[in-house]
């Protein structure tokens, strides 16, 4: 019987019985267009000052892809909650970091910051359900019209939308 719990451990979705929800991985995108050229750009693992950077990437005149998981619960009291070492901020105003300039690693950079890219976490509402292989992308400025890296939160910001896992993953 331990080897038959073991075995559905594995290949059912977590549940969190204290909760009564269900956790499901999914995975994003993050597309930053227009970079600014000879600048480093990340995306940023951890909190506060404990942070990895990780696929460090410079501004080159092509766009950069950031591509990561994140965990998504639906509990029947809360909604939906994303967690996870990429996310920050507090429920109902989730965000994920990129690192620009030193923020990202880049000795002597020009520039030192880091841009929020909001995850609205109604926007998935339909991805604890859902069964298909499925990651979602969004599309954020890396420039301004001055062509300086884009700080703080995104404004100008599309939201995201839903891919084939095939279609998003690696390209």
């Amino acid at each position: 019987m331990p080897n038959l719990r073991k075995a559905l451990e594995r290949y059912l979705p977590k549940i969190n019985h204290r909760r009564c929800s269900m956790l499901k991985e999914i995975k994003l995108k993050i597309v930053l267009q227009n970079p600014v050229e000879g600048v480093l750009y990340g995306l940023q693992k951890g909190k506060g000052s404990d942070y990895d950077t990780l696929q460090p990437q410079p501004g080159a005149g092509k766009d950069l892809n950031f591509e990561f998981a994140v965990q998504i619960k639906q509990s029947a009291s809360q909604g939906i909650s994303m967690s996870g070492p990429y996310v920050q901020g507090l429920a109902g105003s989730r965000f994920i970091y990129i690192t620009i300039g030193s923020y990202a690693g880049q000795n002597a950079a020009p520039w030192s910051g880091r841009l929020k890219v909001p995850i609205a976490e109604d926007d998935f509402s339909t991805a604890v359900s859902e069964e298909d292989a499925a990651c979602w992308s969004c599309f954020v400025p890396g420039s301004t019209a001055e062509g300086k890296p884009v700080f703080a939160t995104v404004k100008a910001f599309g939201g995201w939308s839903k891919h084939n896992l095939s279609d998003c993953i690696g390209t």
